[in-house]
Formats: C-alpha cells, sequence, structure tokens
C-alpha cells in the first residue's frame, strides 16, 4: 500500500515502530488473515502507547482514511475471538 501511517511526534522510535506495527496487523486481517493472539499482543502494546479512547480514535481513524481498513471492526472481531483463532475481515 502507498500511504503513511498516523503517529504522535512525542513517541519513541520504537513507539511508532510498535504503532505501525500494530496497523500492519489490520492490514493482514483484511488482506490474508492474522492470528487473533498475535493481533492481540499488537493492540495490548499500541494501547500502551495509546492508552486514551480519543488519541484511540483519532489516530484509527486516521489510519482507516488513508487505508480504507477500519481498525475498530478489526479489534471487535479479535475480543470476540477465541485463543488460537484467525481474524479474517470482508
Amino acid at each position: 500500500m502507498e500511504y503513511s501511517y498516523p503517529f504522535s511526534t512525542h513517541w519513541s522510535t520504537q513507539e511508532v515502530i510498535d504503532v505501525v506495527k500494530f496497523f500492519e496487523m489490520i492490514e493482514k486481517a483484511y488482506e490474508t488473515g492474522v492470528d487473533r493472539d498475535e493481533l492481540m499482543n499488537a493492540y495490548r502494546r499500541f494501547k500502551e502507547i495509546v492508552p486514551s479512547k480519543s488519541e484511540e480514535k483519532q489516530v484509527c481513524n486516521e489510519f482507516e482514511e488513508v487505508s480504507g481498513y477500519s481498525s475498530y471492526r478489526a479489534v471487535q472481531k479479535m475480543k470476540a475471538a477465541s485463543s488460537g483463532d484467525r481474524i479474517k475481515m470482508k
């Protein structure tokens, strides 16, 4: 995909890498499918970096605008799934 990922200038280099990894997992969920536990780990790390709901919504909306992939829908599906399941978005 040819777009840039949303990030904050207040994040460290490692935090930017971890947020990009989360968004890459969202992309993978839409394109090929992803292991639920891998996505859960990436989401937990994302929430450590972006703990506030409003900032999460803002960053995820920015990502959805440029990619067309809904982080919210993928996370909801992940939360409803069981450990070991594969998350594949339509």
